[in-house]
């Protein structure tokens, strides 16, 4: 009798390449590059394209060492805690403990593997649920690295040779990192689709029970399959560190969610037994580039997060469905074509949401810059003599867009822009995050804006790229907090460190007769000028005011409900606090909120925000006053100055600068002075409605 051929030896080629019909998602990947390139500036250049690959690496890899892991039925949610314990172990070893960098790599490495192998320990050998497992060390590891460095130290200064890993080119245009990624699929795909041990990690996530059964060392496998996870989470820290510049506790955070999308989306069962190598690279690549598609086409970044969010809960919602209707099928009724789970109908619905959206996306991006430039002030022709007739473009970046703070500097910079000219690109991420800085630049560097001007979250992190976007040509400002100085050709200063802190600390010592305790609640323990505030607060209690004390320096995320449970923990953890002092904008109504709600009517607050949110409070009493500056006329002089440097206007050594409406303000060597801080109270608080 002749033998019945495999159903893999009957399957056509195009099932046998794409067995979860990543064809499909091929197919978006390409719609997403014909649209964007059309709607993006720059997107179809070969500098572009490597940076893509460049903003693949780290989440790349993760999502590489997560593909066995999910295809053998668990999961690995530590992998983004893991990168931030490795990376300040590498930065430790290396400044703490001089050890050569190269040496901390791989302590690092070794780190990642066992940390690894305790997820393999439990899961493997005790047999506990991954899901379980992996979300402990996930506030393990998480915990560990925010330990260590008490959530604020960071390291940086890493040497030349160890960040051209990250930040450099061969030949002038390949990031070197991409091999690590090209070599991290090879070797996965060898893995799983050329190995017998690929080939037992299907069985296991078919039924583990029926793997052990037909004599497969179910537990070595699924122990190799979390070492080379934990293996993976090192060394995309160790490339993290490299591309950023610094290592720090929060690195890698929700790196692990995005990295779990590409593979799920990649065609990998979340329910085991099916997935690819392949698969997962084209995820990974759909979801890179929609976001530097949609950065470089002047489309709000949110928009990402949306329709990646859509996809993934259609991805997984439909292959439970599908699935399900799979196992009622009799097995007699089976036929190979019945056998595939049908992806097909969640690549068809996922084109359909992308490119719908994508297109939505570029019509709306094409039609707003139609109208800006029949709306632009063609009454002021300088805006556009600077640059042969082209708009100036500048690109201005919050630290966080939600924060009222910002939104008022954004009225004032759209104010400047208007009247100038000028395209106004705004964005930068959703909350304090130094890494989406990063991204965010990387993306106007490619699209060739005219300047750059950045509200700096942590200055050695986004130093590095500023001064990429300088050698590039492009004009960098930064505003509100600075950068290193040769990373930036000029600072909007709001007002001197100085002069902010001693405005501050006077206002406290008034309120409390130079004597008691006090606290202070920060948005973030590593933001650079709220530190240096900070710095001039502690210079002004030792020069002048022996008799008040800091007890407490607390973070807010820039969050108000944070600031709100911080100044509770202050007020029971030191009793004597007498005065709650703010330095973001959302701390100081969130402190005034928890003194409210404790009925400490001998508990004051003051601080640096803005008076819509504070006046409520400051009517009832319980806010004093507020110090700050027209938020307005620091977004307003930022573009303004933007325009002018780039016009030739504005240089270093300049003593002044005509700022419009604002007058002529003053210029020390490259820092641009808005003024003096302004203290609103219950007398005048009413006539500012920003």
């Amino acid at each position: 009798m002749t033998p019945t051929p495999s159903l893999a030896l009957r399957a056509p080629l195009k099932q046998r390449i794409f067995p979860n019909h990543e064809w499909a998602l091929l197919l978006l990947l390409l719609a997403e590059v014909v649209i964007f390139g059309v709607t993006g500036s720059n997107f179809l250049t070969r500098t572009n394209g490597f940076e893509i690959i460049r903003l693949s690496v780290e989440i790349g890899l993760l999502a590489l060492a997560l593909t066995p892991v999910i295809i053998t039925g668990g999961i690995d949610l530590s992998v983004g805690s893991m990168m931030g314990l490795s990376a300040i172990v590498c930065g430790g070893l290396w400044r703490d403990l001089g050890l050569p960098i190269w040496l901390s790599v791989l302590i690092t490495l070794l780190l990642g593997l066992c940390g690894g192998g305790l997820n393999a320990l439990l899961i493997a050998r005790f047999n506990l649920p991954p899901l379980i497992v992996t979300l402990g060390t996930f506030s393990l590891f998480r915990g560990l690295a925010e330990g260590i460095t008490g959530a604020v130290d960071n390291y940086s200064g890493f040497p030349a040779s160890f960040l051209f890993l990250g930040q450099g080119y061969w030949f002038g245009f390949l990031p070197p990192q991409t091999l690590f990624l090209v070599a991290a699929a090879a070797i996965y795909f060898f893995l799983l689709h050329r190995s017998p041990i690929g080939r037992s990690l299907f069985a296991i996530g078919f039924t583990a029970e029926g793997a052990r059964y037909a004599g497969l060392p179910v537990a070595r496998r699924l122990a190799l399959v979390y070492l080379l996870s934990g293996c993976a989470a090192s060394l995309a820290a160790v490339i993290y560190i490299a591309h950023l510049g610094q290592a720090k506790a929060d690195a890698g955070t929700g790196y692990e969610l995005m990295a779990i999308t590409a593979v799920v989306l990649g065609g990998t069962s979340i329910f085991g037994g099916r997935g690819t190598v392949w698969g997962t690279l084209l995820g990974l690549f759909a979801i890179v580039v929609l976001q530097n598609g949609l950065r470089l086409a002047s489309a709000p970044a949110e928009l990402a997060g949306i329709l990646t969010g859509v996809l993934l809960v259609a991805t997984i919602c439909l292959d439970r469905f599908t699935s399900r209707a799979a196992r009622r099928v009799a097995p007699a009724t089976i036929s190979t074509e019945e056998l595939d789970v049908k992806n097909s109908q969640v690549a068809v619905l996922s084109v359909v949401i992308l490119a719908a959206a994508a297109i939505v996306a570029g019509s709306n991006w094409l039609l707003v810059r139609t109208i800006k430039q029949e709306l632009a002030p063609a009454a002021n022709p300088a805006a556009t003599a600077t640059t042969g007739g082209k708009r100036i473009t500048v690109a201005m970046m919050p630290k966080a867009k939600g924060d009222p703070y910002f939104v008022s500097c954004r009225k004032g910079a759209e104010e400047a822009a208007q009247q100038l000219g000028i395209e106004l690109l705004w964005d930068g991420p959703t909350d304090l995050d130094p890494a989406k800085q990063n991204e965010v630049v990387e993306g106007w560097i490619t699209r060739g804006v005219d300047v750059i001007a950045v509200s700096v979250e942590n200055q050695a992190g986004i130093s590095s790229v500023l001064r990429k976007a300088r050698q590039r040509g492009i004009k960098v400002l930064t505003w509100d907090a600075d950068a290193e100085k040769d990373a930036r050709d000029f600072f909007i200063n709001q007002a001197t460190p100085q002069g902010i802190g001693q405005t501050l600390t006077d206002e406290a010592a008034r309120l409390l007769n130079g004597q008691g305790e006090f606290a202070i609640i920060t948005a973030s323990l590593s933001a650079a000028n709220q530190n240096e505030w900070i710095k001039h607060i502690k210079a002004r209690l030792a020069e002048k005011y022996p008799g008040l004390k800091l007890v407490a320096i607390q973070p807010s995320d820039g969050d108000r409900d944070r600031a709100f449970a911080e100044t509770q923990t202050v007020l029971k953890v030191y009793p004597n606090v007498k005065l709650i002092m703010g330095i973001a904008a959302p701390a100081v109504p969130g402190a005034a909120e928890a003194v409210k709600q404790a009925g400490r009517q001998d508990v004051k607050v003051i601080g640096l925000s803005v008076p819509s949110l504070c006046k409520s409070y400051v009517h009832d009493g319980i806010i004093e006053s507020v110090v700050l500056w027209n938020t307005l006329d620091l977004g307003y002089l930022t573009v303004l100055a933007a325009n002018e440097v780039k016009a030739g206007k504005l240089n270093p050594g300049d003593r002044e600068l005509k700022a419009g409406k604002l007058g002529a303000l003053e210029v020390r060597e490259t820092d641009v002075l808005l003024g003096k801080p302004f203290i609103f109270n219950k007398a005048n608080i009413d006539q500012f409605d920003f």
